[in-house]
């Protein structure tokens, strides 16, 4: 090849794409790539990146595509060039590795013999057909060549498919390669490159997407999931897309006939599995299956995997409590799981969106943390329920729903519908949170004789009624004046006492009673104060509920530890209600449940070349790394013999082996073997 040739852009092009250094740079790359593409997980929708990150690095990684690492356009752009790459090193290569496995060398000369490692001339004569028996135990192919001197060579050698490793390495990469990129979908790349599909990024339904989000059944490569409620259809997936989100159409309908589910003792899911029937759109032929966790169901070249399940949209029944008037009673209202509704209270509208009803929860309810007792700890301690309750299983069904107001402004809440049992006791329990970010703040509403949240209700509403507080403080007063708790002289100053303290107390529960002590009081005078307060919430809050009852006209409330328990866990729930702040309080009375499954669909048209590619590595490993060539040359002249041997790695093996071949030929000498 010309010198100006070689200079020419063309061929250091050549030269670079071709080169053992720049494939293992593109590879060095692809590896880095590949760790960050499995520590992070891919494909989440954008918000939780952003709320994980901060708005900084959620910017830096979205330019650099390590949301979607494996479809990233350098990614796939890396994987181009190493396929290029790969292809011109077997081009450049491949053409010297079969001349090198097909080339005996009977041609080398006494010098470059002789100038071998592993070469000696033995003082012997050794006839040719004993030389070929000897090369025949070796397991060697050979080649013969007689010189123009009358010596004979034979050049034998073995291991030869060493080379062949090379060569399924390199092109187990390319396959390989080709495989990511067909997987890797390039044709959608370079139709968002080009503009030609958008991604969609409003809340539509999927019918009125419109056609540039929209990808056809032909579609080369996807990845989607779809949630499917029992005895209802879906033909699209939907694909995460950066900010947005594309509408895949598939080449058949699933529907899901019926979804099953079974769980261990400790309430975790043990099989979760779907009865579907698959719908081919041409033909319309029926294919029904039952898709389990890691067995897919194959058709038209899309997998279909059982991947999750949960709430389909399930009918509700609840009942509101007005807060605001709870004197009210509670109405009865109805709404489905997973679906929004309009909700009135107080003269206000609001927006009731409704979560996922989940039937069963395993729950774990941790310790609270140690330190400074509040006044509503201290109460806690009081009634000695403690905090740091055991850890619970199933806690049985709850709904999350939002309470948006007419400003856009939410809160979450959390409801669970069965009782809750702790220290003996049992609960309705309910969560609230102001945003994503936060946990939940838990209530824990005590159930009465009927295991309802009916007498409690009764309780506050009584508590929050000032019309009753003259019928309240006395019955106090004349049972602390009764028991000579405090003298004749104190009755005033205690029944103003009472009346303060349930006054504060309905207006902001323990918070406001220590608003008050800090503000009012001094430093070293607040416990005792406090403990004062509680005292006076003890004993009052039995008259409380005498006066509720007997407004309501019930029996009067039975004078026993259980049911004086209620009250004091009812006071700590009545003052976590000013933490609650909503209009109405929805106590989740019944369900019809309707579950869903979560299906993933793929279609890998480069899955079978990754799996082909990878064998064929296999195959090349084993070859370069478990196969060793070794050549041997017998040069034969009358009373001498030149023996030289070489190997593509040389160890002690090769030591070995040419210590044997050596003793062999000696041995015949020594034992009269010349010819």
């Amino acid at each position: 090849m010309t010198s100006k040739k070689r200079t020419s852009p063309g061929y250091q092009l050549y030269e670079l794409f071709s080169s053992m250094r720049f494939a293992i740079g593109l590879l060095t790359i692809l590896a880095i790539a590949s760790v960050i593409g499995t520590v992070l997980k891919q494909n989440e929708p954008y918000p939780n990146y952003a709320f994980e990150f901060g708005p900084f690095w959620f910017k830096a990684f979205e330019d650099l595509g390590l949301y979607d690492v494996y479809h990233s356009a350098w990614f796939l752009t890396i994987l181009t060039f190493l396929v290029t790459s790969t292809t011109l090193c077997i081009v450049r290569n491949g053409p010297g590795f079969v001349h090198e496995m097909r080339a005996f060398r009977e041609k080398a000369s006494d010098n470059s013999l002789a100038a071998m490692k592993h070469s000696q001339e033995l003082a012997l004569t050794l006839d040719e057909p004993a030389a070929l028996a000897l090369l025949q135990r070796l397991g060697m192919r050979y080649k013969r060549r007689e010189r123009e001197d009358g010596s004979v060579v034979l050049a034998a050698k073995k291991g030869a498919a060493n080379k062949l490793g090379y060569f399924f390495a390199h092109i187990a990469m390319v396959v390989i390669c080709i495989g990511g990129l067909l997987d890797g979908n390039l044709p959608l790349k370079l139709g968002e490159l080009a503009g030609k599909i958008v991604p969609e990024t409003r809340d539509l339904p999927q019918s009125q997407i419109p056609a540039q989000s929209r990808l056809t059944a032909a579609n080369l490569s996807f990845r989607g999931n779809v949630t499917i409620a029992e005895n209802k259809s879906a033909d699209v997936i939907f694909l995460n897309s950066g900010n947005g989100y594309l509408v895949q159409d598939l080449p058949f309908i699933v529907t899901l006939k019926k979804f099953h589910v079974d769980y261990y003792s400790n309430g975790m899911p043990k099989l979760f599995a779907s009865d579907i029937v698959v719908t081919d759109k041409q033909s319309g032929k029926e294919t029904p299956a039952t898709i389990k966790v890691n067995h897919p169901l194959i058709i038209d070249g899309v997998a279909i995997y059982q991947a999750s399940f949960g709430d389909g949209g399930s009918p509700l029944q609840l009942r509101a409590w007005n807060l605001a008037a709870p004197q009210l009673a509670p109405v009865d209202i109805k709404g489905v799981s997973l679906a929004a509704q309009p909700l009135k209270a107080n003269g206000k509208d609001y927006q009731l969106e409704f979560g996922e009803l989940r039937v069963f929860n395993v729950e774990n309810m941790g310790k609270a943390p140690e330190g400074a007792k509040s006044m509503g700890q201290r109460m806690q301690d009081a009634r000695e329920v403690k905090q740091d309750s055991k850890s619970l299983k199933n806690i049985g069904p709850s709904v999350t729903f939002k309470l948006r107001d007419s400003q856009g402004q939410a809160r979450e809440f959390m409801h669970y519908m069965a009782p809750m049992e702790q220290e003996g006791a049992l609960y309705q329990v309910a969560g609230v949170r102001s945003e994503v970010s936060q946990p939940f703040q838990f209530l824990r509403i005590p159930l009465d004789d009927q295991l309802k949240i009916d007498s409690f209700m009764r309780l506050r509403a009584a508590l929050n009624n000032p019309a009753w507080y003259d019928d309240i403080v006395k019955r106090t007063t004349a049972k602390a004046l009764q028991g000579n708790a405090i003298s004749p002289a104190m009755q005033q100053q205690f029944a103003t006492s009472v009346r303060w303290v349930l006054a504060r107390f309905s207006q902001g529960g323990f918070n406001a009673l220590e608003q008050f002590l800090d503000q009012k009081v001094p430093a070293d005078k607040r416990q005792a104060i406090a403990q004062t307060y509680i005292k006076i919430l003890q004993g009052t809050i039995i008259d409380v509920m005498a006066v509720a009852q007997e407004k309501a006209g019930l029996a009067p409330w039975p004078q026993d530890a259980k049911h004086y328990r209620f009250l004091l866990d009812s006071l700590v729930a009545i003052s976590g209600f000013n933490d609650y702040t909503a209009p109405v309080y929805l106590e989740l009375s019944g369900f019809d449940q309707v579950q869903a499954s979560g299906l993933q669909m793929t279609r890998s048209p480069g899955k079978s070349l990754v799996y082909m590619g990878s064998l064929l590595l296999v195959i090349g490993i084993i070859l370069m790394f478990y196969i060793r060539e070794v050549r041997l040359w017998l040069v034969l002249r009358s009373g001498r013999v030149r023996v030289a041997m070489s190997s593509n790695r040389h160890n002690r093996d090769l030591d070995r082996d040419f210590a044997q071949v050596v003793d062999t030929l000696e041995g015949r000498k020594a034992e009269g073997g010349e010819a």
